[in-house]
């Protein structure tokens, strides 16, 4: 285990500067440009004459190149320099705000989007950032702020383009996330100082694009196989090609002098739980922000339905985002007390107790909101927990590339539900109206299903090795027996 690293002497810029507040702007804005598009996606085909199915891919690129990008660009950042690469994250994803602003296009779009995927990438650079500069005692709120930082800006996305969009022209929605990348970018590059800590040695090209390979071909799989048909020869075709270059790239992995991704230290314990962990996290969250809008909006005709426009139903999810903004230092609290196991084991049982309520009552709004603000505070206590796991079971030139990969396993697993949810509400639809509309059984289903996925995570953290001791730093612990055995 490498203890992380007090920020050096005589550098007096990382406590003048704003640096946490100007990457946690950072996370927010990449939560943000992922979630903006999502109201306007019934009216896109309309306003750019595309097909629906051409339309959807305004999402799936962003989701490709986020997965594809986030361990590439992590590493890079671990050898290159973590301020340059997650500027440049920052720069990309502001040009593809500008193109989306520029353009009708819906090819010019869908690249616009990829784009904005690099953005991805902010959250680990920035926590690896973190880990590098901040005192040891200052290093566990800041990196439990930056990890919810996903969820603020999801939780803010909706309702701000909801609002855009019902009252100013589309275009205009591009052009304020535009202006608000901007502002990102001009605050990383003048609170952020560039970290000392480097790995050496060659970027693996192979590595990386075996990697993006493997990821596009499996992400693809999971998003298109509702449209394209689970069984069909394309997706069973993008299945078999994902595991057979994933194995390649495994063994690629394995005999490369400097590897992408450090499969042997990946596959310890302390790391390969935590990863684990996350993809099951990052399915149970996500089931709650797919569902709750739309089943607001849902006609009272259904039954159940509230029949809330789009601002309401991305309003009913901001109470959340302001419980993951208050509840970060509560997180690192638990941590420094209990340990970060423990927080992360807690949000988990959290989130199960979360879909438990949306469960008993999914018909009146107080009890809508109250549930997903409890979801919400589950994913705001594992996911604050994660990272911390992550920077004290990987050596200081790995953080980047390794916290890449726990967001990759998150979007993973976000990408996952979104096509169990699917799947789950296409087969239990009702007619209202003359539309097949989801039923309330189906709805309940899929907070059954994220509720359990999040139960077994609970069980998954419980059985990460090595916790902290009470009243621990990060990355300053009391070896105990298991961490001496797993480092042997």
């Amino acid at each position: 285990m490498v203890p992380i690293p007090a920020g050096p002497a005589g550098r007096p810029e990382v406590r003048d500067r704003p640096a946490v507040p100007a990457l946690a702007f950072g996370g927010i804005l990449m939560a943000v440009m992922q979630t903006v598009v999502v109201p306007l996606l019934p009216d896109l085909p309309r306003l750019t004459g595309a097909s629906a199915g051409a339309v959807s891919w305004m999402v799936t690129a962003t989701l490709v190149s986020g997965a594809v990008l986030t361990p590439v660009l992590g590493r890079a950042g671990d050898m290159y320099g973590k301020r340059r690469v997650l500027l440049t994250a920052l720069a990309l994803m502001t040009l593809g705000s500008v193109l989306c602003a520029l353009s009708s296009d819906i090819g010019v779009l869908i690249t616009a989007r990829a784009l904005q995927g690099a953005a991805a990438a902010v959250v680990p650079l920035s926590i690896s950032i973190l880990r590098d500069e901040l005192p040891p005692e200052r290093t566990g709120s800041a990196v439990a702020l930056m990890s919810s930082t996903v969820g603020i800006g999801a939780a803010l996305g909706l309702p701000l383009a909801a609002l855009v969009i019902q009252y100013v022209n589309w275009h205009a929605m591009f052009w304020v996330t535009s202006g608000l990348g901007a502002v990102g970018l001009a605050l990383a590059r003048w609170a952020v100082r560039e970290s000392p800590v480097r790995a050496p040695g060659r970027f693996d090209v192979l590595g990386a694009l075996g990697l993006a390979a493997g990821l596009v071909c499996l992400l693809l799989a999971v998003s298109q196989g509702g449209q394209w048909g689970w069984g069909s020869a394309r997706i069973l075709g993008l299945f078999t090609g994902s595991v057979l270059i994933l194995a390649l790239w495994c063994l690629q992995q394995l005999r490369a002098e400097r590897p992408l991704v450090d499969l042997r230290l990946a596959a310890r314990p302390g790391v390969a739980l935590p990863h684990l962990t996350a993809l099951l996290v990052g399915f149970g969250f996500y089931a709650n922000s797919l569902v709750t809008a739309q089943l607001v909006q849902a006609p009272k005709t259904t039954g159940y339905g509230l029949g809330l426009s789009i601002v309401g139903g991305g309003l009913c999810l901001l109470p959340g985002g302001v419980i993951m903004l208050l509840f970060s230092p509560v997180s690192a609290r638990i941590s420094a007390a209990r340990g970060p196991r423990t927080t992360l084991a807690v949000g988990a049982a959290v989130l199960t107790l979360g879909y438990a309520v949306r469960i008993a009552d999914s018909r009146h709004l107080w009890m809508i909101i109250l549930g997903a603000s409890v979801v919400a505070t589950g994913t705001t206590l594992a996911y604050s927990a994660l990272p911390t796991l992550i920077l004290r079971a990987v050596p200081a030139g790995q953080t980047a590339s390794a916290n890449g990969v726990n967001v990759l396993m998150r979007t993973i697993g976000q990408a996952t539900c979104s096509a169990c949810v699917a799947a789950v509400l296409v087969h239990h639809t009702a007619p209202v109206g003359g539309a097949p509309v989801p039923t309330l059984h189906g709805y309940l289903l899929a907070f059954a299903m994220a509720g359990t996925v999040a139960l077994v995570a609970c069980a998954t953290a419980l059985a990460i090795p090595g916790d902290r001791t009470p009243g621990g730093t990060p990355g300053h612990r009391t070896p105990s027996p298991d961490t001496a055995l797993e480092g042997a």
